[in-house]
């Protein structure tokens, strides 16, 4: 029995629905693995990453689904009305992934299939190169201190030499009583040359303070004065 033209146009059609998810879904994989490559020390959610690839397929079938027909997309238009994302605010270079993602299946699905992939593969590389030379990196940061002085120490100025020399900025936030009055507790906000040595900046500190405890933390922006 022959195929009739409306059967050859329905396996045609069937077969490019087929290739738009399979190419949709290899962008998402390969938009999954650069975010997993560029994330900050690998901490990433492996819930979002298949998030990212899911997203590419979604979005190249709902454009297929819808097409031309308005009415159509005014019922997917009333269904996403009625859809409620609840998630907790995250890397803001989080959302760009999820556009990235979206960007690429819309290519997809309105069959710019060359395009998709020669915008997923560019992006991807770009970003690659960018997160392997630590672009937009400080070459400084900002740490917070804390110094354990013994209460008879006059603490006003007796760091100012040491912390001039290893530092480029440095506020003193707080000063408090620690082991029921006995220590003063001093927390500073400094910012460190970029050649400070560390170790020697914390062993001249320790010279000045009678080798109480001396903390130096890594990121200032959540500590609690």
């Amino acid at each position: 029995m022959d195929s009739t033209p409306e059967d050859m146009e329905a396996t045609a059609s069937f077969t490019y629905t087929i290739a738009t998810m399979v190419i949709a879904f290899a962008l998402g994989l390969l938009i999954a693995f650069t975010y997993m490559k560029t994330h900050a020390k690998g901490k990433y959610s492996q819930n979002f990453t298949l998030t990212v690839i899911m997203i590419p397929a979604v979005i190249a079938i709902i454009i297929l689904l819808v097409g031309s027909s308005v009415a159509r997309a005014f019922s997917l238009m009333g269904i996403f009305s009625i859809i409620r994302f609840r998630s907790a605010p995250g890397d803001p270079k989080d959302i760009s992934y999820i556009l990235f993602s979206a960007g690429a299946g819309l290519a997809c699905g309105v069959g710019l299939m060359s395009h998709a992939v020669l915008f997923t593969a560019l992006i991807c590389a770009f970003m690659y190169v960018l997160s392997v030379t630590n672009f937009g990196d400080k070459k400084t940061y900002v740490k917070q201190l804390k110094i354990v002085i013994p209460e008879d120490l006059d603490y006003q100025g007796v760091f100012d030499e040491v912390l001039l020399e290893y530092t480029s900025s440095y506020e003193l936030k707080r000063v408090k009583t620690t082991d029921l009055g006995t220590l003063f507790e001093l927390a500073y906000v400094v910012t460190m040359k970029e050649d400070a040595n560390e170790k020697e900046f914390l062993d001249e500190l320790r010279c000045r303070n009678g080798n109480l405890n001396i903390v130096l933390s890594m990121n200032a922006e959540k500590a609690d004065y």
